[in-house]
């Protein structure tokens, strides 16, 4: 490709409102233009890395024996009402309505639309298990979208789904497209890691992220460095403390705190480690009050919290509830005499082990030191896990301890289960020519959110540093004076065509701009591979080479090297 027929916009500058390295550089790069809140134009150097990433996600798809197809982006409600999704799914589904009145969405997700397809074609156990997978674009609307195309309303996703006659046929599919996204994330040139996770609104038995590694990720992940456990701090395991709990060594004494209205300040005041403060947080349950009590340290895992027995719809107590059940204002709340038979009292396992420990005093401008349980206070109706895990937590696979690191979600893999073939009915006749419930797996993958978190985990100061396998361009031939000099001119136009004819993706940038601006230029979109023709090397036959990032073992300096053996020096270059 020719800079001057293709089309390249740089900027020096990104929007202010671009907070992401990926959002400023995709901007920048000019991969992408904004057209509304959460909306992008793809560029045509963005669209040729999306389509990179695309190519490789087919391709795997197909090794995997996943059978494509194409669903409508536009779906009718009355799917969505049997599953029973149409009212709970949330604000981010965007509910249209045709000239005739009738409910449609514009699809966030095919769960519905691809069991109705399974239900329509599908009759016997002979034609299963099968696969069927897509790629399209689908719609959220986020209540705050953000971080270009990391968070958009629009997103390009893959989105596959398995039908099974049994549970031991979905848990090997669901093994090989597990495979299949570790093939597709290690040929993307991605530091990822696959988690444990917790299911959500999708559903399902089991699930796994696929999480690109980069410090600006939203996701926390747990990991250990000494086993291969990995799992969102949303699912991994917070245990009990090994040890029991101690004796009560200290009496129950009310401690002054006139200021002090959080756990960070009270442990500060009172000189003592922030690991002996236990803070208390009221929920509503329906119309019952429950409150929860946590490590000062820790912080509440609402996931978790949610599974508990009639947690599920649970929310943060508002201050006229608090007021009305403690008789006192939040930030001096405490266990300590609140009516248990009207109040439930859930602990997590770390408090519940707990001994001589500080709470509020349920009045203002007081604390409790020397709180036990079964002295002071009941033990907890509830023990459980409800909060997120710490660095230096024991692994719950029992081989060592876990650390914590910051991931951007590109992949999902579900076993659903029979939750949507059940609410559809969507069956087969087995072998007796019985009626029997099918089940599915489902596996997305962020096509475009991919391109976003390349870029998070690649670049530098001058701009993206593209893996090979997701470059626009492989490398680019900087013609200077291409315009100017006949001696330029025909050495970049042989090199440009020979390259072209070996199967080497290339631009030559032949544009009347000066040499910084067109460095400037093929570092900030990031092509890998570099040389530069010009008039002054070209009188001793030279022309020069420099990668844009430097491989293992090499300085990344430029060298000159020979026009007349180029092409062959090159194809080497670029195939090892």
């Amino acid at each position: 490709m020719r800079a001057t027929r293709f089309f390249i916009s740089t900027t020096k500058e990104a929007p202010s409102e671009a907070e992401l390295v990926s959002h400023k550089l995709m901007l920048r790069a000019g991969l992408i233009k904004r057209l509304g809140s959460g909306l992008y134009t793809w560029m045509p150097l963005g669209l040729r890395v999306l389509r990179r990433v695309e190519a490789v996600v087919r391709e795997e798809m197909d090794r995997a024996g996943a059978i494509e197809l194409l669903m409508p982006a536009v779906q009718p409600a009355e799917l969505w009402e049997e599953t029973g999704r149409w009212a709970v799914f949330g604000p981010q589904m965007l509910k249209i309505k045709d000239r005739h009145q009738r409910d449609f969405c514009f699809g966030p997700t095919h769960e519905e639309v691809i069991t109705d397809v399974a239900r329509r074609e599908i009759k016997s156990y002979r034609q299963l298990p099968v696969n069927f997978y897509q790629i399209q674009m689908k719609f959220r609307d986020e209540i705050r979208p953000r971080f270009g195309v990391m968070r958009a309303r629009e997103f390009l996703m893959k989105d596959a789904y398995s039908f099974h006659a049994s549970r031991d046929s979905l848990a090997a599919t669901y093994q090989t497209m597990y495979d299949a996204y570790g093939r597709i994330f290690t040929r993307l040139g991605l530091t990822f890691r696959p988690v444990a996770a917790d299911t959500g609104a999708i559903g399902g038995s089991a699930s796994h992220e696929f999480h690109v590694l980069a410090d600006s990720g939203e996701d926390l992940i747990a990991y250990c460095p000494d086993s291969g456990y990995a799992a969102n701090v949303e699912l991994a395991e917070a245990l009990a403390p090994a040890a029991p709990r101690a004796a009560a060594q200290e009496a129950l004494r009310e401690v002054d705190t006139p200021k002090q209205t959080t756990c960070e300040d009270v442990a500060a005041l009172l000189d003592i480690p922030l690991e002996r403060t236990v803070k208390l947080i009221a929920v509503m349950a329906g119309d019952a009050m429950v409150v929860l009590l946590l490590r000062g340290d820790h912080m509440l895992n609402e996931v978790k919290l949610g599974k508990l027995p009639g947690m599920a719809d649970f929310r943060l107590a508002n201050e006229a509830e608090i007021r009305a059940a403690f008789d006192c204002p939040p930030g001096f709340l405490g266990p300590v005499g609140i009516d248990r038979a009207k109040i439930k009292l859930i602990a997590d396992r770390t408090v519940a082990a707990m001994s001589d420990f500080v709470c509020g005093a349920n009045k203002p401008k007081f604390h409790l030191a020397g709180v036990n349980f079964g002295r002071d206070l009941q033990e907890p109706d509830v023990v459980a896990d409800i909060r997120n895990v710490v660095t230096g937590d024991p692994s719950p696979d029992g081989q060592g301890s876990l650390q914590l690191c910051r991931g951007i979600e590109v992949g999902h893999v579900f076993q659903l289960g029979s939750k949507y073939s059940q609410a559809m009915n969507a069956t087969y006749l087995d072998e007796a020519g019985k009626a029997q419930v099918m089940e599915m797996g489902c596996y997305g993958i962020g096509v475009s959110r991919i391109v976003a978190s390349a870029i998070e985990q690649n670049h530098d100061e001058r701009g993206i540093i593209w893996p090979a396998t997701m470059a626009p361009f492989l490398l680019v031939i900087v013609a200077i004076g291409y315009g100017k000099t006949e001696m330029v001119q025909k050495a970049a136009d042989t090199l440009y065509a020979d390259l072209t004819a070996a199967g080497i993706d290339v631009l030559l940038d032949d544009r009347d701009e000066r040499p910084g601006v067109m460095f400037a230029d093929a570092e900030l979109i990031g092509i890998p591979h570099r040389v530069t023709v010009g008039e002054r090397g070209l009188k001793d036959g030279m022309i020069e080479y420099q990668p844009r990032q430097a491989a293992p073992g090499q300085s990344g300096e430029a060298q000159k090297i020979a026009l007349a053996g180029a092409t062959e020096f090159l194809e080497g270059l670029l195939e090892s």
